[in-house]
């Protein structure tokens, strides 16, 4: 198979991911474009990039969401590659057939291999052939309300709204009766279509509180599959994941093989190749089921990178060129534990309510075993345009109790003034008995911080107040002030918990 030597890689993203992807590249001696929209001209991974080119206005859709604008400046700037990320294009089969017709590499799976198994739909279908159990739903989009309303009722509320074209919670709702149909089909199709530029919704039976727990895979183009073991990511606040750790506690030998036997065999039937990762949700009986498959890198990967000492950006690129895997499964070792916290800028006492301004002070934890990936630096201005994602800080400990305590221990150095943000939340969250047994689910949050939701916003009303944040900062671009309430040590600090 003909192999081609990537030196220049366009990052079509922002953030903490561009910079991940900018570090290996530049161990790897790989020249790096970065671009960036009209609000992060400033953003440290523009100045991090060998080179860095405007996009476009704020609005996703016209800047990190502009597919064409992006292959013009990966032309432009004679790129050989583009590395999608995650989150805005990593998942468009279009994108990534555009970035192959224009003669680029594009680190990820094929097109076919996204419509395949990025579709969420088509790969519920393929897993029901591999004889893997689905969550029982649909395999097609829903296509009216009137049709949403007949599937609920079969199914019985309540019911997962999902997005066809991408996952990290975007396009998803819970809908418990037939009254909430009608909105919160509209909403996911719309915040859908926001994010994945793909408004596809359907529809799957919502399993309360289970345990949320991913496999992450690699795969060549030589018919190598291996899997680098499982990630639990069951504490979740709005079904987007807060704390991941490796390995799953939930899990003994025997389940884990079949897990990650399951993973391999469906990625081998579906002919995918480069990173993935397969999510399985588990019931109280330690039933698995197949939930979706990311044809993209995760934001957890470092949780794995931690445990098993290889760079997963740095594969993703050797199988992109062409090459086999640098190892095999047996080659693995898996040590010790690893387990990260996300790092937002939200209230999490006001229901998690995103926070924008500027960051008057940021100084981030250090020591043996510790790892910050991170977008911003002091003076960055948080916006209301993205996810509120500022950092994620991992931890590793030769045992789960020692990388709890060492995470611990950083979160409590962690300085971030200037927006309010969620460290102390993380805090008691690792803190909190049941994760300290770790026995917890994905209801984790909703049982034992229960005062989070009392007021519990709804959802438009938190869009509106998100495109009013927005008209603010257009109007206050250059007086934007700090907002000093997001004192770092806010009460979660000294929660008690039972």
């Amino acid at each position: 198979m003909e192999t081609k030597s990537i030196k220049k890689i366009l990052i079509a993203n922002r953030g903490e991911i561009a910079i991940r992807i900018i570090k290996t590249c530049k161990e790897l001696g790989i020249a790096a474009v970065a671009v960036y929209s009209d609000v992060d001209h400033y953003s440290p991974h523009t100045r991090y990039a060998d080179e860095s080119y405007n996009i476009g206005a704020a609005p996703a859709k016209l800047s990190y969401l502009n597919a064409e604008k992006i292959i013009e400046i990966a032309l432009q700037t004679k790129t050989d590659a583009i590395h999608p990320g995650y989150g805005f294009l990593s998942e468009n089969a279009d994108f990534a057939q555009l970035v192959e017709e224009n003669g680029l590499i594009f680190i990820g799976p094929k097109a076919q291999s996204i419509k395949l198994m990025g579709d969420k739909t088509a790969a519920r279908d393929l897993a029901i052939k591999a004889g893997i159990p689905i969550v029982p739903g649909t395999t097609k989009p829903v296509k009216s309300v009137a049709e949403a309303q007949q599937i609920a009722d079969e199914l019985g509320f309540p019911v997962l709204l999902k997005a066809a074209g991408g996952g990290g919670g975007k396009g998803m709702r819970i809908i418990s009766s037939p009254n909430e149909m009608e909105n919160g089909l509209q909403t996911a199709k719309s915040e859908a279509l926001s994010a994945f530029k793909d408004n596809r919704v359907y529809i799957e039976k919502y399993i309360t509180n289970p345990r949320h727990i991913e496999v992450q895979i690699l795969a060549d183009q030589y018919g190598n599959v291996i899997h680098l073991g499982e990630r639990e990511c069951s504490i979740q606040r709005r079904h987007q994941k807060i704390i991941e750790e490796s390995p799953s506690t939930y899990l003994d030998g025997s389940i884990r093989e079949q897990l990650t036997q399951a993973a391999i065999s469906l990625v081998k039937m579906s002919g995918y190749t480069n990173a993935g990762t397969l999510e399985f949700i588990f019931d109280q009986n330690k039933k698995f089921y197949f939930l979706e498959m990311n044809t993209r890198l995760q934001v957890e990967h470092p949780v794995t990178e931690m445990r098993v000492g290889f760079d997963l950006v740095a594969e993703q690129i050797r199988i992109a060129e062409g090459k086999k895997l640098s190892f095999t499964q047996e080659d693995i070792n898996f040590i010790g534990n690893s387990i990260e916290c996300r790092i937002y800028a939200e209230d999490p006492s006001n229901n998690f309510f995103p926070s924008t301004g500027k960051i008057a002070e940021l100084k981030v934890p250090s020591g043996f075993g510790i790892r910050d990936d991170r977008g911003v630096e002091t003076g960055s201005i948080v916006t209301a345009y993205y996810d509120p994602l500022i950092s994620k800080l991992i931890s590793w400990g030769r045992t789960r109790e020692e990388a709890r305590k060492r995470l611990s221990a950083a979160l409590s150095d962690y300085i971030l003034y200037g927006i309010i943000n969620n460290i102390d939340f993380c805090h008691s969250i690792i803190n909190h008995p049941q994760f300290v047994k770790g026995e917890y689910d994905t209801g984790f949050i909703h049982k034992y911080f229960e005062d989070i939701y009392k007021n519990d916003i709804p959802e438009n009303i938190i869009q509106s107040a998100i495109i009013g944040s927005i008209a603010t900062y257009l109007s206050q671009q250059k007086k934007i002030r700090i907002n000093t309430a997001g004192d770092s040590h806010s009460r979660w600090k000294n929660k008690q918990v039972d």
